[in-house]
């Protein structure tokens, strides 16, 4: 290669480095809000109540920090914990958490160990604009199905609000 177009293969590295070491110093993203994720908790736990059960709904965002946590009147005061664990366990593998369940059984005793994971079902993502925003965990009704069922009621019942979210 002759000496000139090095050099301007070069000049034009040197150019572009900057820019994408700068890329990252500024991040954007899509997360969900407080007033979205209180209304899927109330909305969950509500959808349960209706069939007799009594849960906890916990809407963590896409890094599972807890934005909104509900334990009905008479659950279990163990439910809001378990609820936290589901919605974990989907934030982690961006499943809901019923089908990694049944996707990866082979590392569920070992996933079980980790603070803050339970691979159960009853965690539901939640996705707006196709972005993973959160996830929502259920957790006292008589099966991991009903407490996904009461999540994606809830889900459902906001999907218009989830759908125009993100701009």
């Amino acid at each position: 290669m002759n000496e000139p177009i090095k050099k301007q293969i070069l000049s034009l590295l040197f150019t572009l480095l900057p820019m994408a070491a700068s890329a990252a110093d500024v991040v954007e993203e899509k997360n969900i809000g407080m007033e979205l994720a209180r209304d899927l908790a109330s909305e969950a736990v509500l959808a349960c109540r209706a069939q007799g059960y009594h849960v906890s709904a916990v809407v963590v965002d896409r890094h599972a920090i807890v934005r909104a946590a509900l334990r009905e009147d008479l659950a279990a005061r163990f439910t809001l914990e378990i609820a936290r664990r589901k919605a974990n366990m989907t934030v982690m593998a961006w499943l809901d958490s019923g089908d990694f369940r049944k996707r990866r059984g082979d590392i569920r005793p070992d996933l079980n160990q980790i603070d803050g994971l339970i691979v159960m079902e009853g965690g539901v993502k939640i996705v707006a604009g196709g972005y993973n925003i959160g996830a929502i965990g259920v957790s006292g009704a008589p099966g991991g199905d009903k407490d996904a069922a009461c999540a994606r009621k809830a889900l459902e019942k906001l999907s218009e609000r989830i759908e125009f979210a993100i701009e």
